[in-house]
């Protein structure tokens, strides 16, 4: 018998797709809480971010304005709601058993139903509500091993990765390993053709750091994009680095690999100052041409790593080792408001506490603005 397709409203749609574009919360929650695929959701996300513009036009000045002034309504209506909700949580611990869990759950509340307590305790509804079809606890934790195993070693791609994995005893094949690695945005550091892709269209810009001595701030900037795992999903984080001093200009956080998000990065490490150059891999993140053209309207020339080179963005590569290892392991965060309050605490200490053997101890922040 086959399953009658669902069929949802453009405001359910807007307002799943204003949800996962506020990066607040991992696509897998959001799947679970709307009941839609976090797939679709990724989609209506990115109809969003590319149709934004639209919402401007003049014409149509009159309808928006009432939109705007619903949206606001509703944003106030949130915000009251989401106080009640962390009043809620302060009453309760929140412990890791499930049936303890179960427990906290007050089915006569009159204010926040069954379903969103057990979204704000952490508890699986799949017994009692439809979950549509994600990543499976399984391969989400097959992608935080991959992820600590790669942060040690870049230079493996999937084979290794899948051969590694099988010695850990996880009985998996190399596809699997593949798209896990795919969706996580992974390639091996190695000299191997077409190792990083630029969308259709985009325009590739040469390599020009090749034999140049980097010897002052704001000489070289880069930026890179990292998966982050959580318990519920991941994230994707994003940071722009000046090559020199190791300092951190800036960073951002999304819930899925579209380019907004590295193009507010861009814009806010603007904001601290221009370098001479700026390095970036080739993908299609860095090769949009939003974002080469706002590189390009600072007056700044626009670096991309050559194919399989193994050391163009060795700087980055270590601060997200770094980062990974002093923090986000540690933390193992749950919730995206937690992670992001962690590394707003975090970069700060970073740039100006942590000391760097490479720098002669100093710090990033003491040889940026020296």
């Amino acid at each position: 018998m086959s399953k009658t397709r669902r069929r949802h409203s453009a405001e359910f749609k807007f307002r799943v797709a204003l949800e996962a574009a506020k990066a607040t919360a991992t696509v897998n929650e959001l799947a679970s809480r709307y009941e839609v695929h976090p797939n679709q959701i990724s989609a209506w996300k990115r109809q969003l971010m590319e149709g934004g513009a639209s919402l401007f036009n003049s014409k149509n000045g009159v309808q928006q304005a009432q939109e705007q002034e619903a949206l606001q309504a509703e944003l106030y209506e949130q915000v009251g709601r989401l106080k009640m909700e962390l009043e809620w949580l302060k009453k309760k611990a929140l412990p890791d058993s499930l049936e303890t869990k179960r427990a906290l759950i007050d089915r006569d509340h009159p204010q926040i139903s069954v379903r969103r307590q057990c979204e704000l305790v952490g508890l699986n509804r799949s017994t009692l509500y439809f979950q549509p079809a994600g990543e499976s606890d399984y391969n989400l934790e097959l992608m935080r091993l991959i992820d600590r195993q790669y942060t040690e070693t870049p230079f493996y791609g999937w084979p290794r990765i899948t051969a590694w994995l099988r010695r850990q005893g996880h009985q998996v094949n190399h596809k699997r390993v593949r798209r896990l690695m795919q969706l996580m945005g992974l390639q091996a550091i190695h000299p191997r053709p077409n190792t990083s892709q630029p969308a259709q269209g985009h325009k590739v810009f040469p390599y020009l750091l090749r034999g140049l001595a980097i010897t002052r701030p704001n000489q070289v900037w880069s930026t890179d994009i990292t998966y982050v795992p959580m318990h519920r999903g991941f994230m994707y984080l994003v940071a722009v680095i000046d090559w020199h001093s190791r300092y951190v200009l800036s960073w951002q956080l999304s819930n899925t690999l579209n380019g907004e998000f590295c193009l507010v990065a861009l814009r806010q490490a603007l904001q601290q100052g221009t370098p001479e150059i700026f390095n970036t891999d080739q993908g299609a993140q860095f090769t949009a041409r939003a974002f080469t053209d706002t590189v390009l309207a600072a007056r700044v020339l626009v670096s991309m790593d050559g194919r399989g080179r193994a050391l163009d963005n060795i700087f980055i590569e270590r601060l997200w080792r770094t980062v990974k290892y002093e923090h986000i392991y540690l933390m193992n965060y749950s919730w995206v408001p937690e992670l992001e309050a962690g590394l707003h605490d975090y970069f700060p200490f970073y740039n100006h506490e942590r000391l760097h053997q490479s720098l002669g101890y100093r710090t990033p922040a003491e040889v940026h603005y020296a």
